[in-house]
């Protein structure tokens, strides 16, 4: 149906934003019996936004509690995303590896260490350079001082995991409108009672925020305020490259933030995925390729694995996304202040993929049991920046 045939309906539950977070709420809510749900997507398909670009990682090694316990849930749920969706989502725990570029970075993996144990993540090795150096010995490690590896860490397909998760919501009843924009979300008596699109109008109690990075502007329309800002990331992949090994995991220089990753390349030798987060970058909803950017890139890329000299890049492989960056960096889960029946799952500034299935079931238990049954989330309200209540976290990627 097209804009010709601007409709009326209801529903439960009404999540704005077709990507993977909603796709998890829309799965978990499905599960947990509540059918009535309807997905509203402002892209021709699902997955257009940031999902569709994203890196594929997934990791534990955090440093808040917060994090951990979202991740733990998560990576469980990959492992098992089979028996869950009777689909494959690509979960390969090829772990990840973080460099530490002196004592100070070293200790402080190593507080995050005795912190990820305490809430149940008990496989994570501090590493020598020596040691590193046997298991990677193409990476330069002159000026690194040591690192963290955990083998739980490692990789997912983003796509493979949203229509996973909402192929299955669907067979369960769930609803998709693609190619409609929301408009308004209407509040009366300081409760949620209807949402206007550009495909029509949904009488429903209750809305969640999955919008991305347009998560402040969809709040705004119910005169929520939440400080989501978005930042380009750009990722440049590389013509085949023979040097990795098959189960390499993702390693992270802790200097800059540069990371790499083996990326299989349909029909060829498998290349490598570079990242870097670079701090020039200004906050915006810039998602162009910067072809200025795999200069920057390839200069980090062959000072720390020498053996990436005269790597080639493939654009094909090349792309940018947003971020939805929080002024913690941390995502905002949980009721929207001041306004009964809407639910934010937002700003998860680079986390969303790899955190969606604790989100999912998170916002799912609030809408339907009024609390967060499986994961304790209060650190990721929404009134916290009001509070001066904000969260510290030392691995920022």
């Amino acid at each position: 149906m097209g804009m010709m045939s601007r409709m009326t309906e209801r529903a439960d539950v009404v999540i704005i934003g077709g990507g993977v977070v909603g796709a998890s709420v829309a799965y978990h809510l499905a599960e947990a019996g509540c059918r009535d749900v309807l997905v509203v997507e402002r892209g021709q398909r699902l997955g257009e936004g940031s999902t569709g670009r994203a890196t594929g990682g997934v990791r534990a090694q955090f440093a808040t509690p917060v994090n951990i316990r979202m991740s733990l849930y998560s990576i469980d749920f990959f492992s098992r995303f089979f028996d869950a969706t009777g689909r494959d989502c690509g979960y390969r725990p090829y772990g990840y590896l973080f460099l530490a570029a002196d004592e100070r970075q070293l200790a402080q993996l190593e507080a995050n260490r005795v912190r990820q144990a305490a809430e149940g993540l008990t496989c994570v090795e501090i590493l020598s350079a020596d040691e590193i150096a046997a298991r990677l010995p193409f990476v330069r490690l002159d000026d690194i001082a040591g690192g963290s590896f955990c083998p739980l860490d490692g990789l997912i397909d983003p796509l493979a995991v949203m229509r996973g998760l909402w192929e299955r919501a669907r067979e369960r009843g769930a609803r998709l409108w693609t190619d409609a924009r929301v408009t308004g979300i209407e509040v009366d008596g300081g409760a949620v009672v209807r949402v206007d699109t550009s495909r029509g109008i949904v009488w429903t109690r209750v809305v969640v925020n999955a919008a991305g990075a347009w998560a402040a502007e969809v709040a705004e329309l119910a005169d929520v305020e939440i400080p989501v800002t978005p930042l380009r990331r750009q990722l440049v992949g590389t013509e085949p490259f023979d040097g990795l090994p098959e189960r390499m995991p993702m390693v992270i220089d802790l200097s800059d933030g540069f990371h790499f990753r083996r990326v299989e390349r349909e029909g060829q030798s498998p290349g490598v995925l570079l990242a870097w987060p670079d701090p020039e970058e200004a906050p915006g909803f810039r998602t162009d390729f910067d072809e200025g950017f795999s200069g920057k890139i390839l200069e980090r890329a062959e000072r720390r694995v020498p053996a990436f000299a005269g790597l080639k890049v493939d654009r094909r492989l090349c792309r940018a996304g947003l971020y939805e960056m929080t002024p913690d960096r941390h995502a905002i889960i949980g009721r929207a202040p001041g306004v009964a029946g809407l639910y934010l799952a937002n700003g998860f500034s680079g986390h969303g993929v790899m955190h969606s299935p604790a989100t999912g079931r998170a916002v799912s238990d609030l809408i339907l049991h009024g609390e967060s049954r499986a994961l304790d989330i209060r650190a990721l309200r929404a009134e916290r920046f009001a509070e001066g209540d904000l969260i510290e976290e030392s691995v920022l990627l």
